[in-house]
């Protein structure tokens, strides 16, 4: 790939637009459930399963419900998607409180 490529590819990334929202991860295995918020929902999927896949993951129940389990038992299942807030600050914030609701809701666990 040529610089000017490489460019210009760097520079659409960067303009992309994300959605930030809620998502669930279950075991279908043991039937647990962990539910987390994302500012990017389209890239959550694959952090998880990269950091529990290297057994990095910070949250201990979550790894050790995957190396029992395997990843063919998980599955992720997106809540909520919030509309687009150009600050960061207050989208965190909606996103904090959503996350409560979701937990309440669910009886899931927070990632």
């Amino acid at each position: 790939m040529r610089n000017d490529e490489r460019r210009a590819a760097v520079a659409a990334y960067k303009e992309r637009k994300t959605v930030a929202g809620i998502y669930l991860l279950r075991c279908e295995s043991s039937g647990q459930s962990w539910v987390g918020r994302a500012p990017d929902l389209a890239s959550i999927e694959n952090r998880l399963r990269f950091t529990l896949r290297h057994r990095s993951h910070t949250h201990h129940g979550l790894q050790a419900a995957w190396d029992a389990h395997g990843p063919e038992a998980f599955r992720l299942e997106e809540l909520e998607r919030l509309e687009e807030e150009s600050l960061a600050y207050i989208r965190d914030r909606i996103l904090k409180e959503r996350l409560g609701h979701w937990q309440a809701k669910l009886g899931a666990e927070p990632i």
